[in-house]
């Protein structure tokens, strides 16, 4: 049995905005549907407070239109939307994946993270990934040491970016071969092939969202 950890938790605001921009970019929340603080906190069983900084940071990205007084309206998502959202964090994870790789950074959480992973998928159990996933993607950004690009990444996250036809067994078969090649690179300090694997990585995540768009 492997020893566990407790998992790195995003901050309340952080878990509520990736849980609402997963739901919109997979088409889960449609177009001209009325977000309400206190039935978004009721179901995600959070405060209102943290859903209200959500609200904003979705709404920053485009995603919603607030309602003074009356919470928020879900806007049109489209093609050209998914496509340079994931551009823009293939940019900012790959530079973080490069900075990680340099020969003085201490690597060991990351490593931790990956193997984690694979242990507990190796025996069958996917039902943590996500939340390992997530783990091992924020180890980078912090091992990066630009806290600046690691909070910007941090509120651009939308969870498992899997496709219409995929399951998560079948996800996460995928993602650990991926996060095995990212790690390998991190670890064997080649700052450029780290950055290019995990930003292929995270096209490979933009191409299974638009499969939600054909």
């Amino acid at each position: 049995m492997i020893g566990l950890k407790p998992i790195k938790i995003p901050s309340a605001k952080e878990r509520v905005a990736s849980e609402l921009r997963k739901a919109i970019l997979s088409k889960q929340l449609k177009e001209g549907e009325n977000l309400t603080l206190e039935n978004v906190a009721q179901q995600l069983n959070v405060s209102i407070t943290p859903v209200r900084e959500a609200f904003q940071i979705l709404a920053h990205d485009g995603l919603i239109k607030l309602r003074p007084n009356k919470g928020a309206i879900v806007l049109g998502i489209t093609e050209t939307y998914i496509r340079e959202h994931y551009q823009i964090r293939g940019i900012l994870e790959g530079a973080c994946a490069g900075f990680a790789a340099s020969p003085d950074i201490d690597i060991s959480k990351i490593e931790q993270s990956y193997l984690d992973a694979r242990e507990m998928t190796a025996s069958g159990d996917y039902s943590r990934y996500a939340d390992l996933n997530r783990e091992f993607h924020s180890e980078i950004w912090a091992a990066s040491g630009n806290k600046k690009m690691e909070n910007m990444i941090a509120e651009l996250w939308n969870g498992l970016s899997m496709g219409s036809m995929v399951t998560e067994e079948e996800y996460a078969g995928i993602s650990i071969k991926e996060h095995e090649a990212i790690y390998e690179a991190i670890k064997a300090h080649d700052v450029q092939l780290a950055q290019r694997r995990m930003y292929e990585h995270i096209m490979r995540s933009r191409d299974d969202m638009l499969t939600y768009y054909v």
